[in-house]
C-alpha cells in the first residue's frame, strides 16, 4: 500500500470515528428538545455526554489536520469550494459548545430558552451539513483544470440527493443518541427513549433506502464498484438495519447502540470507497478528477507523518477507551448528581 493510500484510509477512519462518537452526542443534543419533559431532564441528558462530547469533536479536527498535511490539494480545493457550508458547520459547533457552558449561567426563562435553541441548532445542523458535504463529493462537483471548485450552493452542493444524505445523518445521529440514552439513564426517561427510538427507526429506514438507491442512480462514483464493493456494503447496511429491529424490540440496549454505530461506519465508509482512487470527482470533465496520488504531499512528509501516527493513534485510542470506561455508569437523575 502506498503512503498516499494509507493516509486516505486513515482520514476515512477519522471521519468514521467522528460520526460514530459525535453522532450520539448530536442525538443527545436533539433529545433535549424532543425527549426531555422539563429542565431537570435536560440536565440529565446533557450530563450523559458531559465528560466526552468535546473529546469526540477532536476526531473532526484531526481529520481536517490530516487532510491539510497529507493532501494539501484536496484540503485547498474542499475548503475553498465549500467555504459557506464549512463556515456554517464551524459556527454551529461553536454555538453548541458554548450552549453547554452558558445555559446554566442565567436564571431567566428567556436565557434558558435561547441556549436550549442554540443547543438544538448546533446538534441538528452539523450532521446535516456533513451528510450534504459527503454526498455532494460523491455526486461530483464542477472542478476546473487548476483544481478549483466552482460549485453553486443550491444545485451543486444542495440538491435532492445531498439533502437525503444530510437528513439520513441527522436521523442516524438521533437514533444513535436515543440508544446511548438508554444505556446511560434509568426509569421513565430511559423507557421513553426506547419508545421514541421505535418511531425514529422507521423514518431512518426510509432515508437509508432512498440514499442507497440514489447513490447508485445519481452518481458515477459507483461505476466499476457496484458488484465488488458498493452493493455488498449496502447489503450489510440493510442487514444491520434489520438486526437492529430485533435488538430494539428485545430491549438489548448495548447491541442496539452497536448496530446504529455500525450503520454509521458502513455509511461513511461507502463515501470513501466510492471516491477512491479520487479525493474529488469532477462533474464536468473526468480529466479534472483529483486523485489520491495527485493530491498527496511528498513521500518524505508522508513518511514522517506515518511515524507520528503509528506512535500517537494507539495512545489516543487507549485514552478514549479509558475515558468511556471511567464514565460508564448510568445517570440516576438525583438532584445532587445532575449539573454540567
Amino acid at each position: 500500500m502506498a503512503l498516499s493510500e494509507f493516509w486516505f484510509l486513515l482520514i476515512g477512519v477519522l471521519f468514521v470515528g467522528f460520526m460514530f462518537l459525535e453522532g450520539f452526542d448530536f442525538g443527545v443534543g436533539m433529545s433535549t428538545r424532543f425527549l426531555a419533559k422539563n429542565a431537570h431532564e435536560k440536565e440529565v441528558l446533557i450530563k450523559t455526554i458531559g465528560p466526552v462530547w468535546d473529546a469526540n469533536e477532536v476526531w473532526l479536527i484531526t481529520a481536517g489536520g490530516a487532510m491539510f498535511a497529507a493532501f494539501p490539494h484536496w484540503y485547498a480545493s474542499v475548503f475553498s469550494g465549500y467555504y459557506l457550508p464549512f463556515v456554517l458547520l464551524l459556527l454551529a459547533l461553536i454555538v453548541r459548545g458554548v450552549s453547554f457552558e452558558f445555559r446554566e449561567k442565567g436564571e431567566s426563562k428567556a436565557w434558558h430558552a435561547t441556549w436550549d435553541a442554540a443547543l438544538l441548532t448546533g446538534s441538528i445542523l452539523p450532521p446535516f451539513l456533513v451528510g450534504v458535504l459527503f454526498t455532494s463529493m460523491l455526486r461530483g462537483l464542477p472542478i476546473d483544470g487548476d483544481m478549483n471548485i466552482t460549485a453553486s450552493f443550491f444545485g451543486d452542493i444542495v440538491n435532492v440527493y445531498t439533502v437525503i444524505g444530510g437528513l439520513l445523518f441527522v436521523a442516524l445521529s438521533y437514533l444513535h443518541g436515543l440508544f446511548f440514552i438508554t444505556l446511560k439513564t434509568v426509569d421513565d426517561i430511559r423507557a421513553r427513549a426506547h419508545a421514541q427510538a421505535k418511531k425514529v427507526y422507521a423514518a431512518t429506514g426510509v432515508l437509508l433506502i432512498a440514499f442507497m438507491v440514489m447513490t447508485v442512480t445519481e452518481t458515477t462514483a459507483t461505476e466499476g464498484k457496484l458488484g465488488s464493493f458498493i452493493i455488498p456494503m449496502f447489503a450489510v447496511a440493510a442487514l444491520l438495519y434489520v438486526v437492529l429491529f430485533f435488538f430494539m424490540t428485545k430491549q438489548k440496549e448495548g447491541l442496539s447502540f452497536t448496530m446504529t454505530g455500525l450503520l454509521f461506519v458502513i455509511t461513511v465508509s461507502s463515501f470513501f470507497v466510492g471516491l477512491f482512487p479520487n479525493v474529488l470527482i469532477s462533474s464536468t470533465d473526468v480529466a479534472n478528477n483529483i486523485s489520491v496520488y495527485v493530491a498527496a504531499s511528498g513521500d518524505y512528509s508522508l513518511k514522517i507523518m506515518t511515524y507520528v501516527a503509528i506512535t500517537m493513534v494507539p495512545i489516543v485510542l487507549a485514552y478514549t477507551a479509558w475515558t468511556y470506561y471511567i464514565f460508564r455508569k448510568r445517570i440516576t437523575g438525583d438532584r445532587e448528581e445532575v449539573g454540567y
